[in-house]
């Protein structure tokens, strides 16, 4: 039987390829945006920027510290750098010059990050980050968004250009739904309600916005209505929309792609314990690092799919 879900698609694409997409757009309109990469231009989809503004990029190598240096540099004479490498590069290898050099200085450079979290898939461990949203969220100034499609990543960032001040972009691998529509206007720290429900919240970001909706159905199916919102800016984070849904469900279900330990569940704990109090249950990786595998099947291991929103959904249901 198939499900009747609120959102559908007919194509799948990697969200890497909206950043990509989008950052030519940008760099169409600005011609003070320019690009840094370390290595990993195809990676990053950052090829048709390069082509077309050769002048405007520069291949720093695999030496992603002195790239967040040149970008920091870049900001005083007025350039809005995009510098882009793998999320666990750009976070936990060069964690210090962006402390130093972005955060501390509200320096406005956009640290665009792609093959995050496991779905990156075949390429282990070592390559997968799963802290790298708790790392960033925890610098002052710094802006943490994770768009859930090809539609949203494009969108997201069109926005971060004229945005002022640093921002991390999270993005990643995978052929995924595309399921937003293409003309979506992104606001910076405005969560999207994505289906109106009464019984429990289902706060996703990312890639788990998708398994979201198809959980939403599932919990349909059996008369539990699940309330959906996107949360596609982790910091600022949307406080007003995650009390308004919880004062009206009761409960609540946070759901990424990143350990639970200091992720999007952290901070909407943190909202509903200072200001309404309520059962949350959190759908993420518990402490371990992730392994080789294709992306369903990880996501299938670490219980980072539909079936286990619904889980967690029926729990948070019964603390209430």
């Amino acid at each position: 039987m198939s499900l009747d879900l609120k959102f559908t698609y007919t194509e799948k694409k990697d969200t890497r390829s909206g950043f990509g997409d989008g950052f030519l757009e940008v760099g169409r309109k600005n011609p003070n945006v320019v690009g840094l990469c370390a290595d990993l231009i195809g990676s990053l989809k950052m090829g048709a920027f390069q082509k077309e503004f050769p002048d405007r990029f520069f291949q720093t190598g695999i030496a992603e510290a002195n790239m967040i240096g040149l970008a920091a540099g870049m900001t005083i004479g007025g350039k809005i750098p995009f510098a882009g490498t793998f999320a666990n590069f750009a976070t936990g290898r060069v964690y210090d010059q962006i402390r130093q050099s972005v955060a501390y200085s509200e320096k406005n450079i956009k640290i665009c990050a792609s093959h995050a979290g496991l779905t990156l898939g075949e390429d282990g461990a070592t390559h997968q980050i799963l802290e790298d949203i708790g790392m960033m969220k925890m610098l002052p100034n710094m802006t943490v968004i994770n768009p859930c499609d090809y539609n949203q990543t494009k969108a997201a960032t069109i926005a971060i250009a004229d945005h002022h001040g640093p921002v991390y972009l999270r993005f990643g691998r995978p052929s995924w739904p595309i399921f937003t529509p293409a003309d979506q206007k992104f606001e910076i720290g405005k969560a999207w309600k994505m289906i109106d429900g009464k019984d429990v919240t289902i706060f996703a970001t990312g890639h788990l916005v998708w398994e979201a909706v198809v959980a939403e159905a599932m919990l349909r199916e059996e008369g539990i209505h699940a309330e959906v919102i996107n949360i596609h800016t982790i910091k600022p984070l949307d406080q007003e929309a995650i009390l308004e849904s919880v004062a009206k469900t009761g409960c609540a279900v946070s759901a990424e792609e990143h350990q639970i330990n200091g992720g999007l569940g952290d901070s909407i704990a943190q909202t509903l314990i200072l200001h309404h109090p309520a059962p949350l249950e959190y759908v993420g990786v518990y402490d371990q690092f992730g392994e080789s595998g294709t992306p369903t099947q990880l996501l299938e291991k670490y219980g980072l799919n539909a079936e286990n929103i619904v889980k967690a959904a029926k729990r948070a249901i019964e603390r209430k």
